[in-house]
């Protein structure tokens, strides 16, 4: 399917669909020039407590060999703070835009809430927070408030595919999205676009292999997914993992789990689901360094001299929104 737009936003998480999303978009002949590379940053500009340290500059570093635009968001205080809400208005948005614009948008008015629990795994995002507040909302923001959206049409590209839950093999391929205003007298037409939607996985590393890219150091440590280090939907040998890499960020949240008195998981803490695990065997030093490092110093396009070689995360466990 080749569909024509003005502008084609790829949601960017760094991981191994949106890394198929860019490859898809290239292998269709889209213009460069008109594609953006979108990154939420969970943890806002704060220190890393959720996500990985190098995502960020990953991304980056991504979006420059491919000669791509990228631009970042985020919430203001990020995670942390939206989780500690305690009778307060959800935080501002942060977004950048071309000409190195940096917006902030919203914290002024809103309903008066309180959390002070962690995002709780279930498909409803309101209770499942970290999708609605920290990804989805941001975009929806940053799209609404440039006015560079007014007028054309624009796809905003996203990576689920069917085949991780049955829920996401149902989501159609091609909707309006929720920031559209097509009919109103702006005519912002805004599609979201699913093309990875009836992919296989084998699929995704083929075109991933075919341009020799050097994924995220998540997967070459074993994770299958490259979500936030300690993702909510994470199982007890994926918290141990990062508990193994990262001890004291690992603390530190079931220090809030204890704190709350609520924990992520309905049937067990933190600290319990950890014991149970064993760490990926296929951390080390290297990997784990690179990964919580701010700046990432890989090669992101091996050399052809290079052998392209499959992550130890490829076809693992997903233990993702299902």
């Amino acid at each position: 399917m080749k569909i024509h737009y003005d502008k084609y936003i790829i949601a960017f998480s760094g991981g191994k669909d949106s890394i198929a999303l860019v490859l898809y978009l290239l292998d269709l002949g889209i213009d460069p020039s008109k594609i953006e590379l979108w990154h939420h940053d969970i943890d806002g500009n704060e220190n890393a407590f959720m996500d990985w340290e190098c995502t960020h500059d990953y991304c980056k570093k991504f979006a420059d060999a491919f000669g791509l635009q990228i631009y970042f968001s985020w919430k203001e205080g990020g995670f942390k703070r939206e989780m500690l809400r305690d009778n307060q208005r959800t935080a501002p948005t942060w977004f950048e835009g071309p000409n190195n614009i940096l917006k902030k948008v919203g914290g002024i008015v809103g309903k008066l809430a309180t959390r002070l629990k962690f995002p709780q795994v279930a498909a409803d995002l309101k209770v499942r927070w970290c999708s609605a507040y920290m990804k989805i909302d941001v975009c929806s923001i940053a799209i609404r408030n440039q006015e560079r959206f007014n007028g054309i049409k624009t796809a905003i590209l996203s990576g689920e595919r069917g085949e991780e839950s049955s829920a996401r093999s149902k989501y159609k391929i091609l909707e309006v999205d929720r920031s559209d205003g097509r009919n109103g007298k702006l005519k912002r037409y805004v599609d979201r676009w699913r093309p990875l939607r009836d992919w296989k996985e084998s699929e995704v590393w083929d075109i991933i292999k075919r341009y020799r890219v050097r994924v995220h150091p998540c997967y070459y440590m074993g994770w299958s997914r490259c979500s936030c280090k300690f993702c909510i939907f994470g199982n007890a040998d994926q918290f141990a993992s990062a508990y193994s890499v990262s001890p004291d960020q690992g603390n530190e949240i079931i220090s809030y789990e204890e704190q709350f008195g609520v924990t992520i998981k309905r049937n067990t803490d933190l600290k319990s689901l950890i014991r149970c695990g064993n760490p990926y065997p296929n951390i080390t030093k290297e990997l784990a360094t690179l990964a919580t490092s701010q700046i990432y110093d890989q090669q992101i396009i091996f050399n052809h001299d290079e052998e392209w070689l499959l992550p130890a995360g490829a076809y693992g466990e997903s233990c993702g929104p299902q």
